[in-house]
């Protein structure tokens, strides 16, 4: 496993630093890409993630709906379905990470992402429903669909024939991504969360979550739909409102986080993970990371669930598009953060048990500047508790945070005295073997959210963290259902109907894998394709941003949707 750890963390890495050099920094060629893509397509559309929010929100409240138009799913339940898939782990653990990494400041470039993600979203969505697949097959199976859309289809179509090779690249690399970030990953933080909260085996949560999963995938994006339908609003609501209520009890702390939030983005003087102080490309990295995994603006996974929506006008969908990242950056990821910033958890150290074979575990070496990951030491020597590491040697880390001073017991009144083995138990002076130590070290992800709202809220009850346990749950359960789709849309793009139960199957199982292994391999192993996916989907945009421009011109001049309001009354007066 150590193994397999190094491998991926070496192959993120590689793809985090690739760049191109600027002011004595690499800027990661994601970083350039996905900013880059959105500011360009903002412009060309006429900042049309500002003009027409509000139009989306009208759309998508279903005043315009025609049921009798093409497809499988109604505006709204293709945005709760999306919203599924992006209101989950990202808002609670993605941005926890963000500001463990990067800093407070890494939020700014989270808006960042989103904002211009709104004109990303809007043009690729558009592109999804107007070269979307409506195909009824006589005989077919309902968790087949009648529809099928997604950037594959719009470069193969919108760009040419031959196209077709990236177009099936893209679709193979989405699918991989829908096994691990919208599947794997929101297992293992499940499982993380359960285990750290009652003590349940990973085993167990995540034979129940692929259960779960199960049930509602069979049944194809129809049922999908329906409990998205339910889920999305209803854990969106129990989120915000939890989260609004610890912000109204620490207003005094409000204007201070954001001039923090501000003053990190630009100016950081370190993530408390300590990695790149004062590296603003550390910071910026962080915030479009973990803001691309809570959106997913420019990745083409939304559009594959939008493409599903009854309209014939792509560009109604479009608006309704734009208002995810809205939804799940601007307003959940923020009110997250502001959390975590404001009761002052983002940089704290807790008493943690150390599970010495965990996953949580890292070895640094102090470098200029910060700290670098680096392979297991043989063993480390501990004496009264405290690490007896020379120059340039590698010392025991929790969550990329070195471990100041080891316990044996729980209440930290007994210091560890003896040799820590990489990978398995520690071993006393005495003799004995110690498979838990016990130390002040930071949270990280959903515990790290979960530590701020019970601080936030304990002025009326310690009930804080079972709010966040509770999205948890739903959040993860709904994003991993709703990535199923995605998942069997690209499959079904490559070798027909028949591959979708097959790899619903595969899909499962990998829900219950992703619970087993190592928390970081799961992200890392997300983060590394979401690095990869996108690059094939922004060129498509960009080369197909006239069309685009073409489409929302002629919609919002020719105003289809007073039409359909009319029909819609017609209809409910019947």
């Amino acid at each position: 496993m150590e193994s397999l750890e190094q491998i991926v963390s070496a192959v993120k890495n590689f793809i985090d630093n690739f760049g191109i050099p600027l002011m004595g920094e690499t800027v990661p060629i994601k970083v350039i890409a996905l900013l880059g893509t959105g500011i360009y397509l903002t412009v060309r559309l006429g900042f049309v993630q500002i003009r027409r929010l509000g139009h989306g929100f009208a759309v998508t409240s279903g005043k315009y709906d025609d049921p009798n138009e093409p497809g499988d799913v109604s505006h709204f339940q293709a945005l709760t379905t999306a919203l599924s898939a992006t209101v989950g782990i990202g808002n609670i653990a993605g941005a926890a990470w963000a500001i463990h990494w990067g800093g407070p400041g890494a939020l700014f470039w989270m808006w960042m992402t989103a904002l211009l993600g709104m004109a990303t979203k809007f043009s690729e969505v558009t592109l999804a429903q107007r070269f979307r697949n409506v195909k009824k097959t006589e005989g077919a199976q309902k968790w087949e669909g009648t529809v099928s859309g997604g950037p594959m289809y719009y470069i193969e179509h919108g760009l040419g024939p031959k196209w077709k090779p990236m177009a099936v690249f893209f679709a193979i690399m989405l699918g991989s991504t829908a096994f691990l970030t919208g599947n794997a990953v929101q297992a293992n933080t499940i499982a993380d969360t359960m285990r750290s909260s009652f003590g349940i085996p990973n085993l167990i949560t995540g034979l129940v979550a692929a259960g779960l999963v199960a049930a509602v995938i069979l049944g194809g994006i129809t049922r999908i739909g329906k409990v998205t339908g339910i889920l999305a609003p209803v854990m969106a609501a129990i989120y915000v409102l939890g989260a609004g209520m610890i912000i109204l009890l620490n207003i005094d702390q409000l204007l201070p986080s954001i001039a923090l939030i501000f003053q990190e983005a630009f100016s950081p003087s370190a993530g408390v993970a300590g990695t790149g102080i004062g590296a603003i490309l550390v910071t910026m990295n962080w915030g479009v990371d973990r803001g691309l995994f809570s959106n997913e603006a420019g990745q083409g996974s939304a559009p594959i669930a939008h493409a599903a929506a009854k309209t014939d006008e792509p560009v109604s969908e479009g608006v309704v598009g734009l208002v995810e990242p809205f939804i799940d950056t601007i307003i959940i990821v923020t009110m997250t953060a502001l959390v975590i910033i404001m009761t002052g958890v983002w940089d704290a150290k807790v008493p943690t048990e150390l599970t010495m074979d965990g996953g949580d575990i890292t070895y640094l070496v102090p470098t200029e500047g910060g700290y670098e990951e680096t392979t297991p030491p043989s063993q480390i020597r501990v004496a009264n508790g405290r690490q007896l590491i020379t120059a340039g040697e590698a010392a025991f880390a929790w969550h990329d945070v070195i471990v100041d001073q080891l316990f044996t017991d729980q209440a930290q009144t007994v210091p560890f005295d003896g040799v820590m083995n990489p990978g398995a138990p520690a071993v006393g002076d005495d003799g004995t073997s110690y498979p838990i130590l016990y130390a002040d070290a930071p949270e990280g992800g959903a515990p790290l959210t979960m530590l701020g709202f019970r601080r936030g809220l304990a002025p009326i009850g310690d009930f804080g963290h079972y709010i966040v346990l509770v999205s948890v749950l739903l959040f993860g359960i709904s994003t991993a259902i709703a990535w199923s789709y995605y998942g069997d849309r690209c499959a079904t793009y490559l070798w027909g109907p028949r591959a979708v139960m097959p790899y619903k199957v595969v899909y499962v199982l990998m829900h219950l894998g992703g619970a087993l292994v190592a928390a970081n391999v799961a992200w890392d192993l997300g983060d590394i394709f979401l690095g990869i996916v996108i690059l094939p989907n922004l060129l498509a945009l960009l080369m197909l941003s006239g069309k685009v421009r073409e489409m929302a011109d002629s919609y919002f001049e020719r105003k289809p949707w007073v039409e359909n309001a009319e029909a819609r009354r017609r209809l409910k007066g019947q």
